[in-house]
């Protein structure tokens, strides 16, 4: 026991020493912690660790996607939703059917789903180019395509593992299997949606920071365990509520529950993460004797690894090459119809208090007719202008393809779902191997080479300093005048109020004011955030 308490807090060290130094050496901090891992391995009295397949499926995965969920924003990721869904599930799909037959086709004495099941394990991507990404200022469209994709397809690929597990164990249909998919996501998706709400709804009782982000601990596994006792996705539940409560903490939850929030669940999921890839180390060198002993040598897993790591390069490119083609198409269509979205918005301002509008009726193809508040259509076509200007300002064209392509490394996904394999899965070392040496493989080859790629394709890059601050003075100057008609209203009631009152009240009209803009999405989402922490900070500051 006190073996196992030494190499955890030994684990805590190695973590926070390759998160510190990864970036200084030039090395990824995961690749870092995984040869951390191997050397701790060879050290004399160091206990062999065995970690159940079940704890990671379901005690890790869970709350670093509900993490990556929380944090991404709701509005970049309601425009990509397209790019990044088809990405994460049919893209996934797709890799998962042509890796299983190529898996099969080299490994003659390995089942067909089981061969499916090493396809959808290597199929999932990792965030973990995001951060050298960020670090050197690309367009930040091209880092919400990847969070999002890398967030979502995670849990489509584990779906799509449990499918092939059972599908070795029962006789079934391809058709059996598409609809245990479709009733996997859709329920998985109204369980975590309603988790969502509810913890919202909790927590916007609870005023104690502390207790209210003990409660949000619970929130991944609220969703992950009942969607699996219904047979749903817990992993899809997970991620959806972890999108319902990004969405709506800020309206929900006061500043301090939110600042515990953010910085509790980024240390908890680097510690969960680095696990991983530690545990990974540990394991590697035990894996590989293994496969020595039972699989004649160490060299088919590699060189089986190298194919599909090739193979996972070109299917991505074979996949985005259109897919970027069809956002051009959109971007062209956007610029055709922006006078006109202008011209009926003015329409909008100048009409009564409301305006008939056309919905869609139940019966395709047949419309009804419903009034509209001119509020509600001047939202609608400002949301339009904002989405537009979005996707003219940030353009993706083959550059910014190309560094989605590249950017598609495996990672903490694949070494996790190559463990929760049964124990008495044909093959399994090598399976695992596999796996392994493709996550570090492609760490290595793209997360290695991102930065001189990147240089060497020069895609559109994100704002500039310059502008992010000229950004922040538009956004100021809408806020001031809401703010400061609220403090107006505030001083009218013939009451004496305090100086820190009335700040508190314009920092509340403020924050409203910011949301709903937020809500329109004029706004990028780092300039807003960065606004929003100044408020909370601010009223942490007065309620002190």
């Amino acid at each position: 026991m006190e073996e196992l308490l030494v190499v955890a807090v030994l684990g805590l060290v190695c973590i926070a020493f390759a998160t510190l130094a990864g970036p200084r050496l030039g090395i990824a901090a995961p690749l870092l912690l995984v040869g951390l891992g191997v050397v701790a391995s060879l050290v004399p009295g160091v206990p062999v660790i065995e970690v159940e397949p079940e704890i990671i499926l379901a005690g890790i995965i869970p709350p670093l996607l509900y993490a990556a969920a929380v944090s991404i924003p709701a509005a970049d990721f309601r425009r990509e939703f397209t790019s990044i869904s088809g990405l994460s599930i049919v893209l996934v799909v797709l890799s998962t059917a042509l890796l299983g037959f190529m898996f099969h086709w080299v490994i003659p004495d390995l089942a067909l789903p089981w061969a499916f099941a090493l396809g959808a394990i290597v199929s999932p991507t990792d965030a973990v180019a995001t951060g050298i990404i960020k670090r050197l200022g690309i367009n930040p469209r091209v880092v919400t395509v990847l969070e999002g994709e890398s967030m979502l397809n995670d849990a489509v690929a584990l779906v799509l593992l449990r499918g092939a597990v059972a599908a070795t164990a029962a006789a079934v249909t391809l058709w059996g299997l598409s609809l245990s998919f479709v009733y996997s996501v859709v329920l998985a998706v109204l369980v975590g949606w309603a988790v969502g709400r509810l913890h919202l709804k909790v927590r916007a009782g609870v005023h104690d920071s502390v207790v209210s982000t003990v409660i949000s601990f619970t929130v991944p596994f609220v969703a992950s365990i009942p969607a699996d006792l219904l047979g749903a996705s817990g992993l899809v539940a997970a991620v959806v509520a972890g999108l319902v409560t990004g969405r709506g903490a800020a309206h929900a939850l006061g500043p301090q529950e939110r600042v515990s929030d953010t910085n509790t669940w980024r240390a908890l999921a680097l510690v969960l993460e680095g696990s991983v890839y530690l545990i990974m180390g540990l394991e590697l060198l035990g894996v590989i004797d293994e496969v020595r002993e039972k699989h004649e040598g160490v060299g088919r897993a590699f060189w089986i690894a190298a194919l599909a790591i090739v193979a996972t390069i070109v299917v991505r490119t074979v996949f985005v090459a259109p897919l970027v083609w069809q956002i051009h198409r959109r971007a062209l269509r956007a610029e055709r119809i922006q006078p006109r979205v202008a011209a009926i918005r003015e329409r909008v301002d100048a009409a009564t208090s409301t305006i008939a509008i056309p919905a869609k009726a139940r019966r395709w193809r047949k419309w009804r007719w419903r009034r509209a508040s001119r509020d509600e259509m001047r939202l609608r076509f400002a949301r339009l202008e904002a989405d537009i200007s979005y996707m003219l300002t940030q353009p993706l064209g083959w550059r910014e393809g190309s560094v989605i392509v590249w950017a598609g490394m495996r990672g903490v996904v694949t070494i996790a779902a190559a463990q929760t394999l049964p124990r008495d899965a044909p093959l399994r070392a090598l399976l695992i191997l596999i796996a392994f040496v493709v996550a570090i493989g492609s760490l290595l080859l793209q997360g290695g080479t991102m930065g001189p790629v990147l240089r060497w394709l020069k895609p559109a890059p994100g704002p500039t300093a310059a502008e992010i601050r000229a950004e922040a003075r538009r956004l100021n100057a809408l806020l001031e005048a809401p703010a400061n008609a609220a403090v107006e209203e505030y001083r009218r009631d013939g009451v004496s109020h305090s100086r820190k009152d009335e700040r508190l009240v314009w920092v509340h009209a403020r924050r409203e004011a910011l949301l709903e803009i937020r809500d329109v999405g004029s706004f990028s989402a780092a300039v807003i955030d960065k606004e929003l922490k100044r408020l909370d900070a601010e009223q942490i500051r007065l309620e002190i």
